[in-house]
């Protein structure tokens, strides 16, 4: 009755995916001390009525997709800050990171082969035990190449080992300090208005975004693309999937 309550008090607060995710903490604290599950049918009605009465769609970052990241890398300015943003952009891109896996990405975590550049995630949110994921990355076919701008930034920075992504001070001196998740989020918003995109719209998460969204629309199969980017489900991998794939092989398209 008290977990009702608090989701009843906090409905118009409180996003439904905030509730969601308080439900489930509290559950989980109730069953590990060995307390009964509190999320009897009760909370689960009143947390359904909750969506019914004050759902809306969940916003969401707009995805950089192929031609926009294109436009982006090509306004890096030519100096030390400019290779490393370059870098991380289509890293981040390619293997379909998050910004926690893209900050702590380390030199360590690289190979490079004959293929490309496999990327070893050492842990992810769907990797909570560190048992570690592969990311194969080719070499690109076009005027870009996601292994040829990651090697230059080594090459460039002289980052032997530690974080691949560190702070620059003015003058091209880098801190040694690894970017933060707000600093990935700032470069993408920063690119995104160069590029002359809306930079609200983009955030952290539209790199991600958008390796499925333009994946999708060059016909990859979904379980290609959770591959590369670690879904467990299609279900989850579809709220990766923007509006950009909304007229690809579309029904309507397919009549008229």
């Amino acid at each position: 009755e008290m977990l009702a309550a608090y989701l009843t008090d906090h409905a118009e607060s409180l996003s439904i995916a905030t509730l969601s995710r308080r439900v489930i903490a509290i559950s989980k604290a109730h069953t590990m001390k060995g307390y009964p599950d509190p999320r009897n049918d009760l909370v689960k009605l009143t947390l359904k009525g909750i969506k019914r009465i004050h759902g809306k769609p969940q916003k969401q970052a707009a995805p950089i997709l192929k031609d926009d990241l294109t436009v982006m890398l090509s306004h890096a300015p030519e100096n030390l800050k400019g290779c490393r943003d370059k870098a991380l952009l289509i890293l981040g891109f390619c293997a379909a990171l998050r910004r926690s896996e893209l900050v702590n990405v380390k030199v360590e975590d690289l190979d490079f082969n004959t293929q490309g550049l496999v990327l070893t995630l050492p842990r992810s949110k769907t990797d909570q035990n560190g048992q570690g994921r592969k990311i194969g990355i080719p070499f690109g076919r076009g005027r870009i190449c996601p292994v040829g701008l990651v090697r230059l930034w080594l090459e460039q920075s002289f980052i032997e080992n530690g974080f691949l992504f560190v702070s620059i001070r003015k003058g091209g001196v880098l801190t040694g300090e690894r970017l933060t998740d707000r600093s990935v989020s700032n470069i993408i918003k920063d690119y995104a208005d160069k590029a002359g995109l809306d930079a609200e719209k983009y955030s952290g998460h539209s790199l991600r975004s958008g390796l499925c969204t333009s994946a999708a629309q060059h016909g990859v199969s979904s379980w290609k693309i959770r591959a590369q980017t670690g879904h467990r489900s299609d279900s989850m991998l579809a709220r990766y999937i923007r509006s950009g794939d909304l007229f690809t092989d579309n029904t309507a398209g397919a009549i008229f």
